[in-house]
């Protein structure tokens, strides 16, 4: 990807070594949906996908985390890009949320309505957000309550190292699906979700999840439409985010873990509905493509 001395985004929060964390490991919280700002860009398109919150589910099966709420102290980086490092892994980030920024911005002012960018927060070991305690084995994550995304950069590490999906598009590529739970979350769909999620078994709510995940794995693919577009995407980029779509499928992330999966149990998706949904926003480049309410996925 080319990346390099371009714009960085001044939405980031630097807590690694702050008080933003929190004593001991392991812990880990509910993605509560606080309000959204209306259904505006996908209300227009997709309205189908919030009458199918009517079945209700949790939201923390959308992110396999429970626990409880907690308030939090940040220590801000000042300035574009993360400041007082030399760290080309936070220079980067910086700059694939700015291009998600010019992506969803000019997306939104076209439908006419207005991009409330959001925060990315980065961290280790652990952190105390308004959705509450989460640690780093919580992986990346998106809390609706504060608008904030949240990354302890070793997970780029573990992606290349332990999951086979190395390469600077795929940690592109999670940070862009994160950033899809944040258009989500803004377009009423994760408020809506959080407000019918009450009335069904476990199973139920993993399957409606599985098509939240796909729908911020679609969001991701129209993300790299765009970005291609401006002619940022390098060969080999997409194979990068395809092949990170399929080491963390569920069906793969299950087979590698106990050597059987249970489909009743996925909550993400599987590794070839992963690769489909990116695909079909990379490929189409619309968000009424991005539909995963209905039908088969």
């Amino acid at each position: 990807m080319r990346w390099t001395g371009r714009r960085q985004s001044d939405n980031i929060e630097d807590r690694r070594g702050g008080g933003g964390g929190f004593g001991g490991g392991g812990m880990r919280t509910p993605i509560r949906a606080g309000r959204g700002g209306g259904l505006g860009l996908v209300g227009l398109i997709i309205v189908g996908a919030v009458l199918w919150f009517g079945f209700g589910v949790n939201p923390m099966f959308l992110f396999g985390m429970d626990g409880g709420s907690q308030t939090q102290q940040s220590q801000t980086a000042s300035g574009p890009g993360v400041q007082g490092t030399s760290d080309k892994t936070d220079d980067f980030v910086a700059t694939v949320l700015a291009d998600t920024e010019d992506v969803w911005t000019k997306r939104f002012a076209d439908a006419g309505e207005q991009y409330p960018a959001p925060t990315l927060v980065l961290f280790n070991n652990s952190i105390a957000s308004a959705c509450g305690n989460a640690s780093s084995a919580s992986g990346p994550f998106y809390c609706p309550s504060d608008q904030k995304l949240y990354i302890d950069l070793s997970f780029f590490r573990q992606l290349k190292d332990q999951l086979n999906a190395g390469g600077d598009f795929a940690q592109a590529y999670v940070v862009a699906h994160e950033v899809g739970h944040h258009i989500q979350n803004i377009t009423g769909i994760l408020p809506a979700f959080d407000q019918a999620r009450r009335g069904v078994g476990e199973a139920e709510a993993n399957a409606l999840s599985v098509r939240i995940e796909l729908q911020a794995d679609c969001y991701a693919g129209i993300w790299a439409h765009d970005t291609q577009a401006a002619g940022y995407v390098e060969a080999g980029d997409i194979d990068e985010a395809l092949n990170a779509a399929e080491q963390i499928g569920d069906d793969t992330l299950q087979k590698a873990s106990q050597g059987y999966v249970v489909p009743d149990s996925f909550n993400h998706g599987t590794s070839a509905q992963r690769q489909t949904w990116f695909r079909r926003g990379f490929e189409e480049g619309s968000v009424a493509a991005c539909d995963t309410s209905q039908g088969d996925i």
